[in-house]
């Protein structure tokens, strides 16, 4: 009879390390993002109306390619495709935006109907949607920007003759 890996341990230490690397590399790329978007809007705004969002667009492409880089060369570690990988990666950031987009309103409306202020609410959901968003993230970088589907032990489907030892 083969062996079977349990549930609790597909998170492995390596595993764990790599969910870890990639928080890391969310807080810098937060911090790098931000950063460059209030010196973007900070040299834009005297030279044009709304300023602050072409700082924005501009501050989202950097720092969607700064996260690119510490996932590929930092959490995934992966090899060449650096283009392909990179418009994998912008399509995963494009399904979680417009997911936050869509889901946003109506968990700010939910939050409200059942007892959220007006004021807290959105905050509330959006620390919500923000939370399934990273989620969604992490998978969709980890197996379509970066191609990793089961990096070490995999589970595999038992059927009921595999129960049986053979003797």
């Amino acid at each position: 009879m083969s062996m079977e890996v349990l549930p609790g341990e597909v998170l492995s230490g390596r595993r764990r390390s790599e969910v870890l690397r990639y928080f890391l590399v969310g807080v810098c790329n937060t911090a790098f993002g931000y950063g460059m978007f209030a010196l973007l809007t900070m040299f834009l705004t005297p030279l044009m109306a709304n300023g602050y969002i072409v700082a924005s667009l501009i501050a989202n492409v950097f720092s969607i390619t700064f996260a690119f880089l510490g996932y590929k060369w930092f959490v995934f570690r992966t090899k060449g495709n650096y283009l392909k990988e990179w418009l994998r990666c912008l399509g995963v950031y494009s399904v979680s935006i417009l997911f936050s987009a869509a889901t946003l309103p109506l968990a700010v409306a939910l939050i409200r109907r059942h007892g959220g202020s007006a004021r807290t609410a959105p905050y509330l959901a959006g620390a919500l949607v923000l939370s399934v968003s990273v989620a969604f993230s992490f998978f969709g970088h980890r197996r379509i920007s970066f191609g990793i589907s089961n990096r070490g032990p995999q589970l595999r489907h038992c059927n009921a003759s595999d129960l049986s030892d053979k003797t």
